[in-house]
């Protein structure tokens, strides 16, 4: 007989500068973590080689975007580097009753909103590179994009860290399999505060009275 405590899923959110390491952080987490699934947002953005839809993001016109927003269909959504993205409220919301929990690949906008709408759901984490030399190092390394791309996104980085105070966490990413226990670690314990345990008070009634 199973005696698991049924209990609310969490949004996890990880934010860092591109080149971080939060895109791979993210996809071993999902590997290592059968309840986390990944939060696929809508994007205005052409794919990338490599990208699938509704894997990596639901490929949508500006015009389909403008519809969602005014619909409120989006739980956050932001415009980063001429192109728009949203998080669609219906998934998230489903998954977080089921008990399953939602990762969070977004920015600091994002994050902002999320927070706003669902303060009780939310745990944050931002990853910081260990140098501005690293980051720029890795950008170039992708090869994804061209020059004028990797400068734009090395002259946006230290805005984005300069939001780190707004963060339940922060972690240096040096090592990428440290990192990736100190975020899995992160989860676990969040799992396990009381307010997310919905089935807790039941559990305790139980064996109160001896069942």
């Amino acid at each position: 007989m199973s005696h698991g405590i049924e209990r609310r899923g969490l949004m996890m959110v990880l934010s860092s500068p591109s080149g971080a390491g939060k895109t791979t952080i993210s996809r071993k987490l999902l590997q290592s973590e059968p309840q986390l699934k990944m939060s696929v947002s809508v994007t205005t953005r052409p794919p990338r080689p490599g990208e699938v839809e509704g894997r990596d993001y639901f490929f949508i016109t500006p015009e389909q975007f403008g519809l969602m927003v005014n619909r409120r269909e989006l739980l956050e959504h932001a415009k980063v580097f001429s192109n728009h993205y949203g998080t669609p409220k219906g998934p998230v919301a489903e998954a977080l009753a089921l008990g399953r929990d939602v990762l969070f690949d977004i920015d600091w906008q994002g994050t902002q909103q999320l927070v706003e709408h669902a303060r009780e759901d939310v745990i944050s984490i931002f990853i910081l590179p260990p140098s501005t030399r690293e980051l720029e190092r890795r950008l170039r390394q992708r090869a994804q994009d061209p020059a004028d791309v990797v400068a734009a996104r090395m002259a946006k980085a230290s805005d984005e860290i300069s939001h780190w105070a707004e963060y339940d966490y922060v972690v240096l990413n040096e090592d990428l399999e440290k990192t990736l226990l100190q975020v899995q670690s992160i989860l676990h314990a969040e799992r396990l505060r009381r307010r997310r345990q919905t089935g807790l008070g039941d559990f305790v009634k139980r064996l109160r009275d001896g069942v």
